[in-house]
């Protein structure tokens, strides 16, 4: 008898956790084909670590190859759906085309940088999604510090000093957070520099991190101001120049260095997909099942997900709730050729955890709010208990930054035109079928 044919699409929280436990269930009885640009699974929450130069890079990425037992890594951008045809199309590394065919179809596409028509957001500013912009702001802090110390000209000093973080919720809280203490020890390496590097926060909301509760963000907002960051509520950027930035309450910020963090949109592949969506997410059922094709499913930020917790709403866009999503359409995959019953999906909040440096971060555990070294201890334990992989690798890189003296130099490996802030390309749209 044929196996079943599965096809999941992507290797982000989701997708990774899919093809690992469907692996586990369906024990040789399923051939499971996963398909992503990358041979890695990244986990994305220590990605400013990566930025600040207290994780190796590598640290973040667990080998699909070498952890996902039976299952077929192919490498590639999934570009089209045929879903009469059932096959998935895609880019092959170099420039070739192929198709996948399917009995199973797992949509787990993720999510890119979220876009705002603002003139020159495009062309002057930098997202933080993965691994290469990590990487690039790293070298592009170092390389600021280090020709703010060459020149004489106190207003270019000024400029190449100042961090503009556009975004204040996990992502451009934690950037913010790091960078002012990364830049502090930077200056202090390069004494002729006479300007604090300093870090403005901004956001259109009235408090950082305004999807949590609200002890978290005082607890965020209160490392940010002892630190000296500038934390500017209520105000966003109207436009951007490769000098600076005008702010939307009128004051222009002379700045090289423009990052954008204020959230994310679904992976374009979605919408060109022709069927149901809900604010740009694929609409599903509370199986994870596409209504009108028994045999795709979507799941992690591509998918709106039902909240059985509070009826009429969907699920956020978070890795906690991409890597539940992930292992359950996995169960219900399985159950859809003979293996188990069908479960819906229903959660239950464990809390969150954001990790500001040095000794500070702001947790809530089972809605216990923490602060300081004792919420850095279990954001820390949280993130050694998610990792899939590299657990000693990061435990190690975080003993040597906390006892030795922080290397930070230019790598050179990610210019800024391989970095776009637009990640789907306009002259390759999605392709579909029905």
């Amino acid at each position: 008898m044929t196996r079943p044919r599965v096809v999941i699409v992507g290797a982000g929280f989701a997708g990774y956790h899919a093809a690992r436990n469907l692996s586990r269930i369906s024990r040789g009885r399923a051939e499971i084909v996963l398909l992503n640009p990358t041979d890695y699974f990244l986990y994305l929450p220590l990605l400013p670590e990566v930025a600040a130069g207290i994780l190796e890079p590598t640290r973040l990425t667990v080998s699909l190859a070498g952890t996902l037992k039976d299952v077929r890594v192919v490498i590639g951008e999934a570009d089209g759906v045929d879903l009469q045809r059932r096959r998935v199309s895609y880019r092959q590394p170099e420039n070739g085309h192929d198709e996948l065919a399917y009995d199973r179809l797992v949509l787990a596409v993720g999510s890119v940088n979220k876009l705002l028509p603002i003139p020159g957001i495009t062309e002057h500013a930098h997202g933080f999604r993965g691994l290469p912009e990590a990487l690039y702001l790293h070298d592009h802090v170092v390389r600021q510090i280090e020709l703010a110390e060459a020149t004489d000209d106190p207003a270019e000093q000024a400029a190449r000093s100042t961090f503009v973080v556009v975004g204040a919720g996990y992502t451009g809280t934690e950037v913010a957070a790091h960078g002012q203490l990364f830049t502090d020890e930077l200056a202090a390496q390069h004494p002729r520099l006479t300007t604090r590097p300093r870090w403005l926060l901004l956001d259109i909301a009235d408090r950082v991190l305004p999807e949590l509760d609200p002890r978290m963000s005082e607890t965020a907002r209160q490392v940010l101001d002892g630190r000296g960051v500038d934390v500017r509520m209520g105000t966003s950027v109207s436009e951007a120049t490769a000098n600076g930035v005008r702010l939307s309450d009128g004051e222009y910020l002379a700045t090289r260095s423009l990052i954008w963090c204020v959230g994310v949109r679904p992976d374009p592949l979605v919408a060109g997909l022709g069927l149901r969506t809900e604010k740009g997410r694929l609409v599903v059922d509370e199986f994870l099942g596409v209504p009108g094709f028994p045999d795709v499913y979507a799941c992690g930020d591509a998918a709106a997900v039902p909240d059985l917790t509070r009826p009429g709403e969907v699920t956020p866009m978070t890795a906690q709730h991409a890597e539940r999503q992930g292992k359950l359409v996995a169960h219900n995959v399985a159950a859809s050729f003979g293996q188990g019953r069908r479960r819906p999906y229903r959660h239950h909040d464990l809390g969150f955890v954001v990790d500001l440096g040095g000794t500070d971060a702001a947790a809530n555990p089972l809605r216990m709010p923490m602060s300081g070294l004792t919420a850095k201890t279990v954001t820390r334990g949280y993130h050694l208990y998610a990792m899939p992989g590299n657990r000693a690798r990061v435990g190690a890189d975080w003993l040597l930054d906390a006892t030795t003296t922080r290397q930070s130099v230019q790598l050179g490996l990610v210019p800024a035109h391989a970095v776009p802030l637009e990640s789907a390309s306009p002259e390759v749209p999605a392709r579909v079928r029905g």
